[in-house]
């Protein structure tokens, strides 16, 4: 299963990421989107970050050499002959499903299919393809062209081939990739969801403030921010639908969303991405503990 050509569902914050990094690596990529308006606004932020990885010379080869193997498209015959399909649109699974079963028809047999969902079922997500031999869970973390790792997600169904041509692709990106299975979280969020939670929880106990959490965090533990700081960097939203769709898999406690998570995400303080999280960012460079 040689890959050669690689196609991305998806302009957004994390489709551009792995749209760059793997034409960064030397393959084609075409990046399918909704409207021009999505694409314009995704390569933009390419345009961006590809400079500013040439100002400091890491860079192998001249910027336009490497844009030039990227293209867009609206048009999902565009990815008829790509060699591997990376889905990053909306975690919604049942437009996952949508979007797969639409393009099995279009995208050539033999290509791999693979979604970089945090928490949906791979297996659910496969079985709306004639494929799910040739399906694999391909997690990237944000963002993409920085962080090293990669989760590559096996599925009962997965082939063998399939796997290790998708393990060999994620290494061929300059990313060190892991094996995990198709269960809930995988091996990240498995273990870092119920660690976030907690530090709710604990702030909601009073056992600290926001800050002297994150602070015994990063000074205590060595962590490069504090559960707070993340929270908000991911976005509170994202990690709220990830908890419920853990605890719905496992019934525990410790995947159970706390309830100030929940009215936060009512109110629409989403984290650095809204302004207002457990951090209020109306001055992005000296953002100060948001008063509850």
């Amino acid at each position: 299963m040689a890959i050669k050509k690689v196609g991305v569902l998806g302009c957004g914050l994390m489709g551009s990421g792995i749209a760059q990094v793997s034409a960064t690596a030397g393959y084609e990529v075409v990046v399918l989107e909704q409207e021009q308006r999505f694409l314009d606004k995704g390569f933009a932020g390419i345009d961006k970050s590809l400079a500013k990885f040439a100002e400091k010379g890491t860079l192998k080869e001249p910027v336009a050499d490497v844009r030039g193997r990227l293209k867009g498209a609206t048009d999902r015959a565009a990815l008829a002959d790509c060699d591997i399909i990376i889905e990053a649109i909306i975690e919604n699974v049942e437009e996952k499903k949508k979007m797969f079963s639409a393009l099995d028809g279009i995208v050539k047999k033999d290509a791999i299919f693979s979604s970089n969902t945090s928490s949906i079922s791979i297996t659910e997500v496969a079985a709306a393809t004639k494929r799910p031999d040739k399906f694999v869970g391909l997690h990237f973390f944000n963002p993409v062209p920085l962080m090293k790792l990669v989760e590559v997600v096996r599925t009962i169904a997965t082939s063998e081939a399939a796997f290790e041509a998708t393990f060999e692709f994620g290494k061929s990106l300059g990313k060190v990739p892991v094996r995990t299975s198709d269960k809930t979280g995988f091996i990240v969020n498995r273990l870092l969801v119920p660690y976030l939670l907690d530090a709710i929880r604990a702030y909601e106990e009073g056992v600290g403030s926001v800050p002297d959490i994150d602070n015994s965090m990063k000074l205590g533990c060595g962590y490069p921010m504090g559960p707070f700081t993340l929270l908000d960097f991911v976005g509170l939203d994202t990690t709220y639908y990830i908890s419920q769709v853990m605890f719905e898999e496992f019934k525990e406690r410790r995947f159970a969303s706390p309830a100030l998570l929940k009215r936060m995400v009512m109110a629409g303080w989403f984290g650095r991405k809204s302004g207002k999280g457990f951090y209020d960012y109306t001055d992005a460079n000296n953002p100060v503990p948001t008063k509850f």
